[in-house]
């Protein structure tokens, strides 16, 4: 076998292939032996009709056909190891000759990951946010740690902002009730916005008993998205009562003995907060540096899928369990078809290139995975899925996604590189010293959902 690799930019090749038909004489056999399988000739025993004879019935044709298919992925796979190319995706294959006891010819084009040169990374500077927790920060942990203490208690007078109501609520579209707009018992805060839009002020002013109609947008439910005419019961009224901000709450409220050591503990927790976001937003601002620094070109078809793959698992995944079409995505979002293409495009851009530049630096630096790490990380994966940890690994294996996970903590590992050597300053001047502690939030920032860049298909078969 003969190949030359031909650049046509710099994300695609074309291979242009030559076999000696010598070569396919394993493919040969194979197809022989397959197309004795499925035939039968009066006769011959099953699996036991001669070659000339096949080629007698059922055309020579047929039998070259299936020892071509046979025979290109070996003779593809052989060429693009020969040239040590790092290809994505599936090749588009041609076959340019075939002569039947002489040659094949065929070529493959195929993107390839673009050669990358990371420049000194030494000298980034970034700015974040300084860590900064005020008196008005404790106050109001504090507060919401004492309205999850809050009682309750009924009361005969009229609905106020801040009572816990109950309600019997009834949907109608088009004067017609819905099947699922019927609810009764529903427990309700007014004014923590957790029900329909328009509630609030419907049940205000109304008294155990009575009941108010208004119009309100579905979010959910067979009619989401719809206006519907909404008719709602207060069959109690209770009074919040918040516990007094004193020793006695916090030793009801925490495992310490006075409001003092409580606000102290909010202040370490609110620091540690910052702290973590700060951490995030260095990782963030390095990375966007690095890029800047970087020339990646984008493979089109790699791109192309990358933006499908995006628009798919939004419009069937996120927006669906949320009972949302694209529509009324947009509509909410306040953005346009072609204001969600371009940021689609550019987060797909900046998820590919993400991806390129990282994996360099994880070649360049050298950087290896260990088990250790990918269990931490694959723990982590687990509790944001919603999955238990036996249940994502087995998913991961069944889905033969463990070279993807490896590949997220190395990259993880690679921006921590950068971070690490980089210069960060908070917004006082401050010099701020990163540690390795940031490594579990960096799988994350560069974890940027890039499945068709995990397509790196070395070993794809292609199909003529």
């Amino acid at each position: 076998m003969k190949s030359a690799v031909e650049t046509l930019n710099p994300t695609r090749v074309r291979l242009s292939i030559e076999v000696p038909f010598e070569e396919l004489k394993d493919s040969l056999d194979a197809a022989y032996k397959k197309i004795n399988q499925q035939v039968t000739v009066k006769g011959f025993r099953k699996g036991k009709i001669p070659a000339r004879v096949i080629d007698q019935r059922f055309g020579r044709g047929a039998v070259l056909e299936e020892a071509v298919n046979d025979a290109l992925p070996k003779f593809y796979t052989e060429a693009v190891n020969e040239a040590e190319l790092n290809v994505l995706g599936q090749p588009e294959v041609d076959i340019t000759e075939l002569k039947d006891g002489e040659t094949l010819n065929f070529t493959a084009e195929v993107d390839v990951r673009p050669t990358i040169e990371i420049p000194d990374y030494s000298g980034i500077e970034v700015e974040v946010d300084a860590i900064e927790v005020t008196e008005e920060d404790i106050d109001k942990s504090v507060e919401q740690l004492r309205e999850r203490f809050a009682s309750t208690s009924p009361v005969e007078r009229a609905a106020e902002d801040g009572d816990v109501v109950t309600l019997d609520l009834e949907a109608k579209v088009d004067g017609e009730v819905l099947e699922d707009g019927v609810a009764t018992g529903l427990s309700y805060t007014i004014g923590s916005g957790e029900l329909l839009d328009g509630v609030d002020d419907a049940v205000k002013g109304v008294e155990a008993g009575g009941e108010a109609t208004f119009t309100s947008e579905l979010k959910g439910g067979s009619a989401a998205g719809q206006e519907a005419e909404v008719t709602v019961k207060v069959t109690q009224v209770a009074a919040r009562e918040l516990p007094a901000l004193d020793d006695e709450f916090a030793q009801l409220a925490s495992e310490f003995d006075t409001l003092e050591e409580l606000r102290a503990d909010s202040r370490k927790r609110l620091e540690n907060m910052k702290q973590y976001d700060q951490a995030t937003q260095a990782q963030e601002r390095v990375l966007e540096k690095l890029l800047e620094l970087v020339e990646v070109p984008v493979p089109e078809k790699l791109l192309e899928e990358e933006i499908n793959t995006r628009k798919h698992n939004l419009e069937h995944h996120q927006l669906g369990q949320m009972g949302l079409d694209l529509e009324k995505y947009l509509e909410i979002q306040g953005k346009t078809a072609e204001e969600f293409d371009t940021e689609t495009k550019e987060a797909a851009v900046k998820g590919i290139k993400t991806q390129f530049v990282l994996d360099e630096l994880v070649n360049k630096e050298k950087l290896n995975v260990n088990q250790e790490e990918l269990t931490e990380h694959l723990m982590r994966r687990a509790a944001s899925s919603g999955m238990s940890p036996d249940q994502f690994a087995q998913a991961v294996v069944e889905g033969n996604q463990v070279p993807m996970l490896v590949g997220e903590v190395a990259r993880g590992k690679a921006l921590a590189v950068v971070v690490e050597a980089a210069t960060v300053k908070d917004t006082n001047g401050e010099i701020i010293d990163l540690d390795d502690e940031e490594e579990d939030e960096t799988t994350e920032t560069t974890s940027e959902e890039t499945p068709a860049a995990e397509a790196e298909a070395t070993e794809d078969k292609p199909e003529a």
